[in-house]
């Protein structure tokens, strides 16, 4: 692993905002901002638009992402949303599951990687299996210890949203391996700034919003599903995941096979030219730079931020087991309901989730964003 220096000149971020808030919202590399007025700009001139061009970003886009992320290309699918990825995962394990079983999901998940397994357990009248929060952190050995012979269902994030802290996805893995359960990584706040083997956890399906980490335009995600589920029944039937759709002079005589690999799971308008060419500098420059070499510069940066704050009283999640990209905080009586709003007034941008502050920084940040944030905390606490 390599240590990154600051990539501020590829963003559009002015020299006196100071932007730790990725979590949230990661800000646009310059290369995906031309490359998606580009792409929009093609619009206006239907006619030089060829029937492959429906097809050819999306593939680039899949191969991007196999670059960065590893396992195969086929497994890839193009979803709008991470809530479409799990809507559709749901749908599929519908038939799977019955009464008796049961559904493990954490305390205070997203809601994208809550309602449709409530909704899963609705239809099927499996049992949903909610893990309180860890007072020691530990969310692997909760997790451990609530699957069971009938635990049918395990669908948890690489680190929890509201404060990083990381749970053992290999462990979990295995217990769900031994158990027989399905395995389902939501990931949104992981892909693409800490490293993740998918082959070798060997998840069902795992599921990833791109507007964060992978610093794709919003409305462009990422689906994974295991080659054994590669027949399995889609969310909606668009005609551009069926075979021979690259033929539309013959689009009439209906094909009952779908392309190969998970493209069955995509949404339709997939190939859309006001976004996709966004997310494929996004996931090529992620590939150029290597998810571990991120991973280790942003670890390095949140130390910086940990200590600053430890200086202020905070009481920070404990490296070991925090993911390197975000960095939760606390204050012992809480956080004042106007630090969030102060910090922002002196152009410092963090969120709040739950009673945690929550610090995600990237690789546009400098000494100067850190001096920054050092000053507007002595100002507003």
């Amino acid at each position: 692993m390599a240590l990154i220096s600051p990539q501020r000149h590829l963003f559009d971020i002015p020299p006196n905002i100071a932007y730790f808030n990725c979590s949230y919202n990661a800000p646009l590399l310059i290369g995906s901002k031309k490359a998606l007025i580009e792409g929009a700009a093609s619009k206006c001139w239907p006619w030089q638009r060829t029937p492959n061009e429906f097809f050819d970003d999306a593939e680039a886009f899949r191969r991007a992402a196999y670059t960065a992320f590893g396992t195969s290309v086929d497994n890839f699918a193009i979803v709008p949303s991470a809530s479409y990825g799990s809507a559709t995962v749901a749908r599929i394990l519908e038939e799977h599951l019955s009464f008796g079983d049961e559904v493990i999901v954490l305390q205070e998940a997203f809601p994208s990687n809550y309602l449709p397994w409530l909704r899963l357990t609705q239809e099927t009248g499996a049992k949903l299996v909610v893990i309180p929060t860890p007072d020691d952190y530990d969310w692997t050995r909760a997790v451990l210890n609530e699957i069971n012979s009938r635990t049918k269902l395990i669908a948890v994030p690489n680190c929890h949203w509201t404060n990083g802290v990381l749970l053992d996805l290999n462990k979990i893995s295995s217990a769900a391996k031994n158990v027989g359960s399905f395995l389902v990584l939501e990931v949104t706040q992981s892909l693409g700034a800490n490293p993740i083997d998918i082959d070798s956890l060997e998840p069902d399906f795992l599921i990833s919003a791109g507007y964060k980490w992978m610093l794709c335009p919003y409305g462009l995600s990422l689906f994974y599903a295991d080659p054994k589920w590669h027949h399995a029944r889609p969310l909606e039937e668009t005609w551009l995941s069926r075979e021979g759709a690259e033929d539309f002079e013959n689009l009439v005589e209906y094909a009952d096979q779908y392309q190969v690999g998970a493209r069955r799971f995509e949404m339709g308008q997939k190939s859309i030219p006001s976004v996709l060419p966004g997310g494929i500098a996004a996931l090529r420059q992620i590939g150029e730079w290597g998810v571990a070499n991120i991973a280790e510069t942003l670890r390095r940066t949140n130390r910086q931020i940990s200590e600053l704050l430890e200086m202020y009283g905070f009481q920070t999640i404990p490296e070991e087991v925090r993911s390197p990209n975000i960095l939760g905080a606390r204050l012992e009586n809480g956080v004042p309901d106007t630090l969030i709003s102060s910090l922002a007034e002196r152009n410092v941008y963090i969120s709040k989730r739950g009673s945690s502050l929550r610090f995600a920084p990237y690789l546009h940040n400098t000494e100067n964003d850190i001096d920054r944030l050092a000053e507007a905390l002595k100002a507003s606490l």
